[in-house]
C-alpha cells in the first residue's frame, strides 16, 4: 500500500528540505564574496531566516554575500513567503490543469482558512499578485534608484528587484549594511514598499475575496472583515504610539521634520508587523517603543500570507471572545455573523502555544547570554513572528543562542500553522459527551 505523508507532515518537510538546501548552497565557496566557504552556523542561519522570511541576519548581507549567495537567499524567502503548499499546488496546475486532491489538501494546512474547492482559484491569485506586485515595485524603486540616487542601472536594478521580492514576502533582508535607513526621508522609496509589504502581509484569502467581491463588502467573508479591521486597528494604533514614544528622540525621529517623523513612524508600524526593515537605529528607540514592536511582532499579519507571527485574526477572535463574556453573551459575534466554537478553541490554541514558545525560549536565551532582558525579550519575539528586527545583539550572540533563534524562527513560521491545521484534519465528533460540570475561573 502507497504511504501518503500527512499534510501538516508534509509542510514542516518541505520547509525542512529548502533550509537543508539552502545552506549547501550557502556553505559553497561560490556564495561567499571572500570566495571561501561560510562556516557551517552561518550558512545554516541565513538559510533558515530565508526560508522562514524572518530576516535575522548575522552577517551583512550585501558585503558578506557574493552575487550567488544573495540569489540563493533570495530565491529562498521567495520560496518560504509563496508558500511551500502553495507552490505545489502551483506547479500542479502548470503541468495539469487539476491537480491532486492530496496536493491540494496539502496546500489547504496553509490555506485553512479557505474550502478545498477554492485552493486552485487562490493558488492562481498568489501568482498574479506576487508577479505584479514585485515588478511594479522593482519598476518603482529601480527608477528612483537610478535617477534620484544616481544609480548605475545595473546596480539599481539588482536593489531594487531584491527590496521589492524581500518586501512583498516581509522577509526584511537588505543588501545595505544600514537597513533602510539612507532612505528614511524618501517617500519615493518608503510608501511603495508600505504598500507592497501590506499586501503580501494581508494574506491571500483576503486578496482573492477582494478581488471577487471588491465592491461588494456585505458579501466579504467574515475572515476578511476581521482581518481587515484588526490589520487597521494596529497599524494605526502601531503608528500614533511610535509617533508619540519617539517624538524627541534624537536617536531616531526626533531630529527629523514633520513629515519624516510621520513617515517614518508609519514605515516602523508597518515594518514591526514582520516585514523587519528598519530606517531607524532599533537599538536607540525608546524602551516602550520596545514594547510597542513586542506586541506588533508577536500578532504579525494575516492567515495564510507572507507575514509571521499568531496572526491577526487569532487576536481579534480573541478580543471578540472576551468582548462576548463581559457582555454575558452566549456567542461570540462579529459583523452579523456568529464565530464557530472551533474557530475559539484554535484561536485560543494557537495564542498559548505562541506565548508559552516565547516564554521559554525568553528564559533559556536569557540563562545563556546574561543579556538585558527588554533586549533578549525582543529578539526572541522577533524570531518567532518572524520581524527579523533587531537590538543589535543577534550577530553577537554564542553558537547556542544563534541555534536558538534559528529553532524560535523555524517554530514561529512551520509550527503555530501546522497545529492549526492538525487541528482542523483531525477534528472528530465523540460519540459520546461527559456530564458538564463548572469550575471557578478568574
Amino acid at each position: 500500500m502507497k504511504t501518503v505523508v500527512h499534510p501538516t507532515r508534509a509542510v514542516v518537510l518541505a520547509f525542512l528540505f529548502a533550509i537543508l538546501a539552502g545552506t549547501l548552497l550557502l556553505s559553497l565557496p561560490a556564495a561567499r564574496s571572500a570566495g571561501e566557504a561560510a562556516p557551517l552556523l552561518v550558512a545554516f542561519f541565513t538559510s533558515v531566516s530565508a526560508v522562514c522570511v524572518t530576516g535575522m541576519a548575522i552577517v551583512d548581507t550585501g558585503t558578506y554575500w557574493s552575487t550567488f549567495g544573495q540569489s540563493t537567499i533570495m530565491v529562498l524567502f521567495q520560496l518560504g513567503g509563496f508558500g511551500m503548499m502553495t507552490a505545489a499546488t502551483l506547479l500542479g496546475l502548470m503541468v495539469n490543469r487539476s491537480p491532486r486532491l492530496r496536493t491540494r489538501m496539502m496546500t489547504q494546512a496553509e490555506t485553512r482558512s479557505l474550502g478545498l474547492g477554492d485552493i486552485s482559484s487562490v493558488a492562481k491569485v498568489v501568482l498574479q499578485v506576487t508577479v505584479l506586485a514585485q515588478l511594479l515595485l522593482t519598476a518603482a524603486l529601480v527608477l528612483r534608484l537610478h535617477f534620484g540616487y544616481a544609480m548605475g542601472w545595473r546596480e539599481a536594478g539588482w536593489s531594487g528587484l531584491f527590496h521589492a521580492v524581500s518586501a512583498f514576502n516581509n522577509a526584511g533582508f537588505s543588501i545595505h549594511p544600514d537597513g533602510l535607513v539612507r532612505y528614511a526621508g524618501d517617500a519615493l522609496i518608503l510608501l511603495p514598499l508600505i504598500i507592497v509589504i501590506v499586501i503580501g502581509g494581508i494574506g491571500f484569502p483576503v486578496l482573492h475575496d477582494l478581488r471577487h467581491r471588491f465592491r461588494d463588502p456585505r458579501h466579504w467573508s467574515l475572515h476578511t472583515k476581521l482581518t481587515l479591521t484588526g490589520s487597521i486597528v494596529l497599524l494605526a494604533g502601531g503608528f500614533l504610539a511610535v509617533l508619540l514614544l519617539e517624538w524627541n528622540n534624537a536617536g531616531t525621529i526626533g531630529t527629523m521634520s514633520m513629515s519624516g517623523k510621520l513617515l517614518n513612524s508609519f514605515f516602523m508600524s508597518v515594518s514591526a508587523r514582520t516585514a523587519g526593515f528598519n530606517t531607524v537605529d532599533i537599538g536607540a528607540l525608546e524602551p516602550e517603543t520596545w514594547a510597542v514592536h513586542y506586541l506588533l511582532m508577536f500578532i504579525g499579519g494575516g492567515s495564510a500570507g507572507t507575514a509571521g507571527g499568531v496572526k491577526v485574526g487569532t487576536v481579534v477572535v480573541l478580543a471578540l471572545l472576551v468582548l462576548a463574556e463581559a457582555k454575558g453573551h452566549t456567542d461570540t459575534e462579529a459583523f452579523g455573523r456568529r464565530v464557530g466554537a472551533p474557530a475559539q478553541r484554535q484561536a485560543v490554541t494557537v495564542l498559548v502555544l505562541g506565548s508559552v514558545i516565547v516564554a521559554i525560549g525568553t528564559v533559556l536565551l536569557l540563562r545563556i547570554t546574561h543579556l538585558p532582558t527588554d533586549q533578549v525579550i525582543f529578539e526572541v519575539i522577533a524570531a518567532f513572528g518572524s520581524a527579523g528586527l533587531s537590538t543589535g545583539i543577534t550577530p553577537v550572540l554564542p553558537p547556542s543562542g544563534q541555534v536558538l533563534l534559528a529553532a524560535l524562527m523555524f517554530i514561529g513560521r512551520v509550527g503555530t500553522i501546522t497545529f492549526a491545521a492538525s487541528l482542523v484534519l483531525g477534528e472528530r465528533r465523540m460519540p459520546y459527551r461527559f456530564p458538564e460540570e463548572h469550575p471557578i475561573v478568574g
